[in-house]
């Protein structure tokens, strides 16, 4: 019998229990024993609820406890989760967590701790909730030289842009109906921001370059600015508006990146639609793959969460190495990467068409809408460029990177 330890009983921490006893059998036959929850810590009370009886509100008492064998943090933030987490795998004791902010900011210090004491750090549900990207990316693409991670990494965000694709609405209205769902929070800075997406796209990228990314040098714009008439824009050229976390590499330099970009039908990620997140893969042997599913939600990413403690019951003081190191991985200049822009500028007529054509050579359409300005959709041009020559054709309005 494996007995494990939860730190917080939110909305994941309750759904892992609640995960561990719907399928407890299930569960045991996959672990090769039965795995029992012990103690669960919060700082509240939970009266009728049956954890109210191994609820502790001092994580020195699961320290103290020789009994415990893994422990599930589910918390949130980095402090104090990474000192409870850093001791538990100094005991010895394999550590199950969901928490992005911690695993971006730590995660490979956190498994050197694992490494020296004999047990693991597993991080499944931090990224992508329920849908398994971490350990294919750790393992079964090994083989492979990968060089594109990109996805929709957020449910909210992916929510508001779908109801503003398909109805119409704008975004205020749209993250109001968000909050009222359940899908937003009261500050859903962290979502809208960009934030949690580039959180989650640094774990990512420094799964596959063996290296840490700093999240902190990762580009990231959110969605706050776009507009339904950007959205009538992209229809006009057979696409839709996505907040993609996009990691790629040119000549074994990765550059990354978090923003909203056109997403042509054509490409993988254009269906996933409402609170669903994707993570399309690109490897040269593999050529293209597909991860979907519910990137978040309570029963989702508990899920991923006990297939980690699983594992960790499985494997024991034998530690599953990720390749993950301490050392710093640079990310390219921003501005050298070349892309398509959808544009949109103030100005319209018979000779903006002509300047624009002048300084951007060659565009797939120039679109114009009697009294909105004009609205082109670039060649690939570097990014760096493109204030400049936006500057000589007109006043910009809006500039929509391309993902192509």
């Amino acid at each position: 019998m494996k007995h494990i330890a939860i730190l917080g009983y939110g909305t994941i921490g309750s759904g892992v229990a609640a995960v561990l006893r719907v399928n407890a059998k299930q569960i045991a036959a996959r672990a090769g024993e039965e795995i029992v929850v012990s103690k669960v810590l919060d700082l509240r009370e939970f009266p009728g609820d049956p954890v109210q009886e191994i609820l502790v509100h001092d994580y020195q008492e699961i320290v103290a406890d020789e009994s415990i064998d893994i422990v599930v943090e589910t918390m949130g933030g980095v402090h104090p989760a990474f000192e409870f987490v850093s001791q538990a795998l100094s005991q010895g004791r394999s550590v199950c967590s969901s928490n992005k902010e911690l695993v971006a900011s730590k995660g490979a210090e956190l498994l050197k701790i694992a490494k020296e004491h004999n047990c693991n750090f597993f991080f499944e549900a931090s990224v992508g909730g329920g849908i398994p990207i971490i350990r294919p990316l750790s393992t079964c693409l090994t083989a492979d030289d990968i060089d594109e991670v990109s996805g929709i990494l957020n449910g909210t965000t992916n929510f508001i842009l779908t109801k503003m694709d398909q109805e119409g609405a704008d975004y205020a209205e749209t993250l109001k109906e968000a909050q009222k769902l359940g899908y937003a929070e009261l500050h859903p800075e962290a979502d809208v921001e960009g934030f949690d997406a580039c959180r989650k796209i640094a774990i990512l990228l420094s799964l596959v370059t063996g290296k840490t990314v700093n999240y902190e040098q990762i580009p990231t714009i959110g969605i706050t600015e776009i507009t339904a008439e950007d959205f009538q824009y992209a229809k006009f050229f057979g696409a839709s508006i996505k907040l993609i976390a996009n990691s790629f590499k040119v000549d074994d330099q990765f550059y990354a990146i978090v923003a909203p970009m056109l997403v042509p039908a054509e490409h993988p990620l254009h269906a996933v639609n409402d609170v669903f997140n994707g993570i399309f893969v690109h490897g040269n042997v593999l050529d293209n793959a597909m991860f979907y599913g519910r990137g978040a939600g309570k029963l989702p990413t508990a899920s991923a969460v006990v297939a980690d403690v699983i594992e960790a019951a499985k494997l024991g003081h034998q530690y599953a190495s990720y390749g993950w190191s301490e050392e710093a991985y640079e990310i390219g200049n921003p501005l050298i990467v070349r892309r398509r822009f959808l544009v949109r500028i103030a100005e319209e007529s018979a000779e903006i068409d002509e300047k624009i054509k002048e300084v951007f050579g060659k565009v797939m359409h120039i679109h114009y809408l009697k009294g909105e300005g004009s609205v082109f959709l670039t060649e690939p041009i570097c990014e760096g460029d493109l204030p400049d020559m936006v500057a000589q054709v007109g006043t910009l309005i809006s500039a929509i990177r391309v993902l192509d």
